[in-house]
Parts: C-alpha cells; structure tokens; sequence
C-alpha cells in the first residue's frame, strides 16, 4: 500500500475522528480547517481523547505521544499538497464540495487519492470537477469514527478498481470493516435507516405514541442501542434533512420525504445535540 501519509479536511465531530483513526494507526495526519485557531483546536481535542484513554488504560502513554507526533494543523489548503490520501469531511453541501475538489485537483499531486466522506450525495458530481476522476471515491466513516467499525467505500461509475482496493486496504489498516458499494444515493445504510427515522417522525405526528415510548419501544423490540429520536438529534436534524432530500431527488420515493416537524426543528436551530436541543433537550 502507497499511502502514508493522510489529509483531513474538516473542523466537525467527523473530521478529528478520522484525524484520531489514522493517526493511532500510523499515518502521518495534517488536519486542515478554514482557521488556524480551529485546527489547532482539533488537536486540542484529540489529545483531550487520547488523555482519556490513557487514564483508562485503553493506550500507553508512549502510544498517545507517538499519535500526537504523526498530527499537524494547517488552514492553508496548500499543506495538504504531498498528501496521498486527501479526506473531506465538511458541510453536506454538493456546491461546496464541488468547489473544494476543483482546489483539491489543482494543488495535490497528480498520483493523490482523492475522497469524500459524504454519507449520500454522489461521489461522480465531485469526480468529475477533476481532471483525475478516477481518483476520486467515497470514504464514508460513520459516527463516533473512532467507535465505529463500518467504513463504505463508494465507486462511482468512473472509480478505478485499484483505487477503491487501495482505500480499501487503508481502511483495513485502520481497524475497520469496509464494505464496497454503488455510487447510489444513501449508499447501504443511510437508504436503509432514514425511511425508518423518518417514518417515526411521521408517527409522532400522527400521535400514534409519544417520542419517549417510540424510543424505548424500538430499543426493546429490535435491541436497537438508541431510539430513532436520540439517534437524528446525534446525527444531526439539519444532517438529517439534507440525507432525505438527497434520497428524494434520486428516488422520489415518498418513505424519502423529510417530516414536516424536521424540517420546521432545523428552522428553528433545534438540530440535536450540537445545538443542545433536538427532539430531546441537552442543555441542562
């Protein structure tokens, strides 16, 4: 495997988490954020984790040291130019993100992998802002990073097959469980689990039960960890809509359609445990 060295893009929950997966597991990381000051507050956090781990005795102190050596944090895009491996983790913003790997495509090296870690929108519309569209492919880590074993690794229809092997086998490296899939909105589990959220939703507002007895019915009936409530206000009910809406447009399948109580809660700022209020409240 040719990648060693790895790039973030991203200052959220997602971006350091993946900051913290490669570089426990040995890739050099340059962390990029849009300021200096929430780079180097990402590093802050990451130590802020290792620190725990230590304290748990989950990672020696050696370890911990060693992950923090292999991290650096830049605002300037440029830094991330003898990258291998460039992963973005921003705004869920199709325009956004096009115009981020128009930049990606001019400043990297011409053999980089380029990725997304979107979790629905298509991965061709970013490839093909390059000129190396084959480089370009879906990296998509799943909430908390560091917890969570699933990684989809998303082809799109001109993804080359060693690239999708390569990403692959760094997501191996990782720790992690990668699956391959089509570049299809949702890839495999956001087009299976956001019907189900959004159709609890609907049945809150139909008044079929309340929030708390949903959640507690879906957790003791399908031994799920969480209810669909607590899990959009950790996914995020702005995260949330945008998913649907994505769905929607490629589909037009009604289950696809966001509830008219999530999209009234974005408008109003109540978009989960980021904001510190959501379906539940997170404040006090």
């Amino acid at each position: 495997m040719t990648i060693k060295r790895v790039g973030i893009i991203g200052s959220g929950i997602m971006g350091s988490g993946i900051a913290e997966v490669a570089a426990k597991s040995g890739y050099e990381v340059v962390l990029r954020s849009r300021q200096q000051a929430t780079a180097d507050a990402m590093v802050a956090a990451l130590e802020k984790s290792l620190n725990k781990q230590v304290e748990k005795g989950k990672l020696e102190e050696s370890e911990r040291d060693a992950t923090l050596g292999r991290v650096s944090a830049t605002s300037d895009l440029h830094k991330l130019k003898d990258c291998d491996l460039v992963i973005e983790s921003i705004v869920e913003d199709l325009v956004v993100k096009k115009e981020l790997f128009r930049e990606l495509n001019h400043i990297c090296k011409d053999d980089a992998i380029l990725a997304t870690n979107t979790s629905t929108l298509p991965i061709v519309e970013m490839a093909m802002e390059t000129h190396r569209p084959e480089q370009v492919v879906g990296v998509h880590f799943f909430n908390p990073a560091p917890m969570m074993a699933l990684v989809e690794i998303v082809k799109s229809i001109v993804t080359g097959d060693e690239v999708a092997a390569e990403v692959k086998a760094f997501a191996e490296s990782c720790g992690k469980s990668p699956v391959i899939v089509e570049d299809r909105a949702g890839f495999i589990v956001n087009a299976l689990l956001f019907p189900y959220l959004n159709n609890a939703v609907k049945m809150l507002e139909n008044g079929i039960a309340s929030m708390e007895d949903i959640d507690t019915a879906m957790k003791g009936g399908c031994n799920f960890p969480m209810g669909p409530f607590a899990l959009l206000d950790l996914v995020g009910l702005d995260t949330s809509v945008a998913i649907l809406d994505a769905l929607y447009d490629e589909f037009r399948d009604p289950n696809f359609s966001p509830a008219p109580a999530l999209r009234r809660m974005v408008t109003a700022g109540h978009l989960g445990r980021k904001s510190g209020k959501g379906f539940y409240d997170y404040s006090r």
